[in-house]
């Protein structure tokens, strides 16, 4: 966590990792970029209780909170106990990430013209779901309602006025400062490609959730997309249909930072949360640090 003292080779987002198995340092060298190092995985959740508590959140005054807020708090809990699906790649090197940075692609407006942009929510394992929300609310608020573009809009304006060579230029370099974890913090804090989870929502658009890819540049490991809300009839263990209520989602995983047991034990502990999302009412009982 950021509380830790740097050393050398680490970075100003992540500590290096000094004990990990050989084939998993040998597999970064393989497995170049996260394109080639992807895995794809589709499932439901079934969102009964998370509902029930969704409209006892929103008695509560936090309007607006939604299955968004539910998949990020739980998203968070599982990095408090599993911190592993925090790690990145970079440079051919698996780092532990100082903090949870969730980024979020919005549109300002519900319409066609409406441009979109990305916001980044710094949370910690500590937090629950109402900090969840509270500090997207007030991020994702300002974005919305404020006249100018977001900081990273800025930067990707000022970009997009070089000069075509110029530009590819800037890139590369870009490219080369972060490979060797020389990227100014300023930028780090901006930049979407950074972070520990992408997630964004397809039930506003009423479409099923898409496959997104993880981006070569910057190092975000994980990419969520959530569909919008579906009944199932089902027949039940005394031979009744009852009818339930899902959600679709798709995940993008980089396979270098943990093995397949590890994410498919995380991801059955996000699924846990949103049967029992009472739980994340309050802050962990631990937080469990990564390996050195």
């Amino acid at each position: 966590m950021e509380g830790r003292k740097r050393r050398w080779g680490d970075r100003k987002d992540g500590r290096l990792l000094r004990t990990r198995e050989p084939m998993s340092t040998v597999e970064t060298f393989i497995l170049v970029d996260r394109t080639g190092a992807t895995n794809y995985i589709q499932d439901k959740i079934e969102i009964t209780k998370a509902e029930e508590y969704i409209r006892r959140k929103r008695k509560e005054g936090l309007g607006g909170f939604g299955l968004m807020h539910v998949m990020i708090a739980a998203y968070v809990r599982v990095v408090s106990q599993m911190p592993a699906v925090n790690r990145f790649v970079s440079g051919q090197r698996v780092y532990a990430r100082n903090r949870i940075e969730v980024n979020i692609d919005i549109k300002k407006e519900m319409t066609l013209e409406a441009p979109n942009t990305c916001v980044k929510i710094i949370l910690s394992p500590e937090d629950t779901a109402e900090d969840v929300y509270r500090k997207m609310k007030a991020v994702i608020d300002h974005e919305r309602v404020g006249e100018s573009d977001s900081d990273f809009d800025g930067v990707a304006a000022t970009l997009a006025k070089f000069p075509k060579l110029f530009f590819k230029f800037s890139i590369w370099f870009l490219k080369l400062l972060d490979y060797f974890g020389r990227l100014p913090k300023s930028l780090l804090d901006l930049s979407p490609f950074h972070g520990s989870f992408f997630i964004t929502s397809m039930g506003s658009l009423g479409i099923p959730p898409i496959f997104h890819h993880l981006y070569n540049f910057g190092n975000v490991p994980v990419f969520c997309a959530i569909g919008p809300k579906r009944t199932e009839y089902e027949i039940d263990k005394n031979g009744e249909i009852v009818k339930k209520k899902y959600m679709d989602y798709t995940i993008t995983t980089d396979e270098r930072i943990v093995d397949g047991y590890y994410y498919a034990t995380a991801f059955r502990m996000m699924k846990r949360f949103f049967k029992n999302p009472d739980q994340l009412d309050d802050p962990p009982e631990k937080i469990v640090e990564d390996i050195d």
